[in-house]
């Protein structure tokens, strides 16, 4: 029995190594002249996000995990609402030409 959850550990921590190598790729090949390139980059962050998530449960950590899953979606969520509400050139241009 034991074996089989080091394996499925194992497994996990595999999962999370490659979920955070795609992403990683995925971060340096965006080009930032593209429209709403800040959300497609809190996408890819999300992604590393679920891979800790993985790795946590990987390495034991089940109560880091749950605590991790539980406040990612809140914060990215938080993030995201201040960006778009905020008051840098760029946003209120953004919004003048849309209106």
């Amino acid at each position: 029995m034991s074996f089989i959850v080091e394996v499925i550990q194992a497994i996990l921590i595999i999962m999370a190594a490659i979920l955070i190598f795609i992403a990683a790729i995925g971060i340096i090949r965006l080009d930032s002249n593209m429209d709403n390139v800040f959300y497609v980059r809190l996408h890819l962050f999300g992604v590393l996000d679920v891979a800790c998530i993985l790795a946590s449960i990987g390495l034991g950590q089940y109560l880091i995990a749950l605590l991790y899953l539980i406040i990612t979606p809140f914060v990215a969520h938080a993030i995201s609402n201040a960006y778009f509400y905020s008051e840098d050139k760029i946003n209120k241009s953004e919004d003048k030409e849309n209106v």
